[in-house]
């Protein structure tokens, strides 16, 4: 079992640790939008401070993955439809971009990375679960990294991350398999220098994406719970041993 974070990580690695797992629980949708993010719960469950929760919530609610509001606390962030469109239509055209940056640019080693995480998409769709949810949005920062833009890559994160949320919260289940089609024909066209097929095909792909916004239900259930999975990754434990409860 690890141990808890407080005493195998300095500070900044924690803080660091409890962003990537909260972040994760967002974007594998563990964490529904409008769910409330106690400091005192995740605090207790990944065995750091509140100090230390507070600030990978602050960092998340600057990429627009969480709401803070004072007296009240946090909550997963609970995007509205008319944000909904603007950030597809932000992220449209940010990855029109990428596609004239890159096509015909990419490195053998670029391509042979590309191809090895499509390759896995096609393994998690096989295993089913959120794992293929995450993989396709790492398709697109990959792509972003690859750019060489940093502002870019930046900007992209956050707008993927983002629509992510917003599926989550208004998105129908689809068939990975399609989006996985679409990323081998984005990455053919990059590897024949096709800028113009490449944004096109970016373009329609982010586009059905959009399109298969509906509202869906919300849930419910303990947040120490939730992130119990996220936590193990991480290498973070809980403050106490997890069904014992504090002393009243």
């Amino acid at each position: 079992m690890p141990r808890p974070a407080d005493a195998t990580l300095p500070a900044g690695a924690r803080a660091q640790a409890v962003y990537r797992a909260l972040r994760r629980a967002i974007i594998e949708q563990a964490l529904r939008a409008g769910t409330k993010l106690p400091e005192d719960a995740i605090g207790e469950r990944f065995g750091v401070s509140r100090t230390l929760v507070r600030e990978a919530l602050t960092r998340l609610a600057i990429e627009g993955l969480v709401d803070i509001v004072p007296n009240r606390g946090a909550t997963v962030a609970l995007p509205t439809l008319e944000e909904a469109r603007d950030a597809f239509e932000v992220r449209r055209g940010l990855e029109r971009l990428m596609m004239e940056l890159l096509a015909g640019r990419l490195s053998a080693e670029q391509r042979a990375t590309l191809q090895a995480h499509i390759a896995r998409e096609d393994e998690a769709r096989a295993r089913g679960g959120p794992e293929s949810i995450r993989l396709a949005g790492e398709f697109h920062l990959l792509l972003a990294q690859m750019s060489g833009n940093a502002l870019l890559e930046r900007y992209i994160g956050e707008v993927s991350s983002r629509c992510a949320l917003i599926l989550s919260v208004y998105g129908r289940p689809h068939s990975p398999e399609c989006a996985i089609s679409e990323h081998r024909q984005i990455l053919a066209a990059l590897e024949n220098g096709d800028a113009a097929r490449a944004a096109a095909l970016m373009d329609a792909h982010l586009q059905a994406v959009a399109d298969r916004a509906v509202l869906t239900g919300a849930q419910a259930a303990d947040i120490r719970t939730l992130l119990a999975p996220f936590a193990e990754r991480e290498g973070l434990a809980p403050s106490r041993p997890p069904g014992r409860k504090a002393r009243p």
